[in-house]
């Protein structure tokens, strides 16, 4: 069963947002004190002759039974952790049911399953202001809504729907799951929402000038190759090369500015703090003090992060739902963007200057058009309509280096950006979607027999949208593509 997410803004009280940001704080704590009980327990755990033997065994279905063993007997288990935390609740039950006691720890327990099965390097301790959401187990008890109200421990907070909003309203028929409360900081003030959990699927949009139903598809397939910064599509219909998020602006310089102010109010306002060479001294425990304009210019920042999140979220979801228009099979390489995050381990020299090169990668391109949340939101999109984004063998296919018209692989350098085809020219990002778009059953390799049927026709397409990027004045990612 899918399910999917309205969010609904709460109108509440000065008194209402106090309880509300206490309450966040208990669950801070609650959060904090779960996950240093799992990190002792692991500690002693590993330290013991038995874990070090089992470690020295094959790897197995034996030896992670033998683990499994081992968690249980140490506590390290999701329901030893809710059992951890019943003394804590109810010496925080007038704030903090059981049901959003046991989700605390649940999430807490996820985050600490990455680090014991070695997926992340560390797992951190949430500070004042960082847990922002609570969430129940079900709408009967603990957090509630019911007839636009939200209630929660003798709480009772009007959700503000409008009248004219006919998707909420279409969406509020279906069955709520659950509920969870969400803080977020706009222009330095605290604004609370809650987001309804229900099954079934979105209700369809509507154009109200037209009165026709958005987002219609056709029966067929669609080749994407996606980068760290554009996504090239091809159809049957439309062949495109647009850049992911174009409303996002680059912000690095004003963050930079106002990170640098920051410390130096930081270090002006704390000098004891300090050690002679800028550091900062950790053996003096006093309190931090910090002026009215350091925390103007923290949610400044905090403000600017939230507003490039908002527009990005935007703008992928604009671009999937014209995805959506094209056709309804879609396929893309299965690519690691994480990989690509990681600065280069081996240290090279230029051969023309003789400096050393950069290490850095695609960190900061994959932080500002993340074209893994694109992805991500594609398939959530398809996945309401009974279908998914289905990922293609990048290393199998290879096809930025295929040509079907002599069947032949040929290795080219990344800032090649134009394939010659037997005298036919085509950019390489297309003409990759277009392959993917003809990947057989398999996903390893391309149907030539169909590619040759459509190229012209895709050729038509290349050639229109070759021309539409020319007339277009490149202050964009896409001057380096073509």
């Amino acid at each position: 069963m899918s399910n999917f997410i309205l969010t609904l803004k709460l109108k509440t009280q000065p008194y209402q947002a106090d309880i509300l940001n206490k309450r966040f704080n208990i669950s801070r704590q609650i959060y904090n004190a779960c996950l240093g009980y799992l990190l002792k327990q692991y500690k002693e755990m590993t330290n013991t002759d038995e874990y070090k033997y089992i470690l020295t065994q094959p790897k197995g279905n034996k030896r992670n039974k033998h683990f499994q063993e081992l968690n249980n007997k140490y506590g390290l288990t999701e329901y030893s952790l809710h059992n951890y935390i019943k003394p804590m609740q109810h010496h925080f039950k007038e704030n903090i049911d059981s049901f959003t006691a046991q989700k605390i720890a649940t999430r807490c327990f996820d985050a600490f399953k990455k680090y014991m099965f070695h997926e992340a390097e560390k797992v951190n301790f949430k500070k004042y202001g960082e847990l922002n959401s609570v969430e129940g187990k079900s709408n009967k008890t603990g957090i509630r809504f019911k007839d636009n109200i939200l209630y929660w421990n003798g709480l009772e907070i009007p959700v503000i729907i409008k009248k004219n909003d006919i998707y909420a309203q279409e969406a509020l028929r279906n069955k709520i799951k659950y509920c969870r409360i969400k803080r977020e900081i706009i222009k330095g003030k605290h604004h609370y929402y809650l987001q309804l959990v229900l099954e079934g699927v979105p209700p369809l949009k509507v154009n109200k000038e037209t009165g026709e139903i958005k987002g219609i598809t056709t029966n067929g397939k669609v080749g994407i190759d996606i980068g760290t910064q554009t996504i090239a599509i091809s159809s049957n219909y439309d062949v495109k090369l647009l850049e992911l998020a174009p409303e996002v602006v680059n912000i690095d310089n004003e963050i930079r500015r106002i990170q640098r102010y920051m410390d130096r109010s930081k270090q002006a306002n704390n000098p004891n703090k300090y050690n002679q060479n800028g550091t900062i001294n950790k053996s003096n425990k006093e309190k931090w003090h910090f002026s009215n304009r350091y925390i103007k210019a923290k949610y400044k920042r905090l403000e600017l992060y939230r507003k490039q999140r908002e527009i990005r979220k935007q703008s992928h979801n604009k671009l999937a739902n014209y995805l959506l228009t094209l056709d309804d099979k879609f396929y893309v390489e299965d690519m690691n963007f994480k990989s690509l995050q990681k600065r280069a381990k081996e240290t090279t020299v230029n051969e023309k200057t003789g400096k050393y090169n950069k290490k850095k990668r695609f960190g900061k391109s994959l932080a500002n058009k993340a074209p893994s949340m694109f992805l991500t939101i594609l398939d959530n999109k398809l996945k309401y309509q009974n279908n998914q984004l289905i990922k293609v063998n990048t290393k199998e296919l290879k096809a930025s280096q295929f040509n079907h018209l002599n069947c032949q692989y040929n290795k080219k350098k990344l800032s090649q950006r134009w394939n010659d085809l037997n005298g036919i020219k085509v950019q390489r990002d297309l003409y990759s979607a277009f392959l993917i778009q003809h990947v057989n059953n398999d996903l390893k390799t391309v149907n030539v027999e169909l590619c040759t049927k459509d190229f012209n026709s895709f050729l038509e397409l290349h050639n229109k949208e070759i021309e539409r990027l020319n007339s277009y004045e490149q202050k964009s990612a896409l001057k380096n593509v073509i």
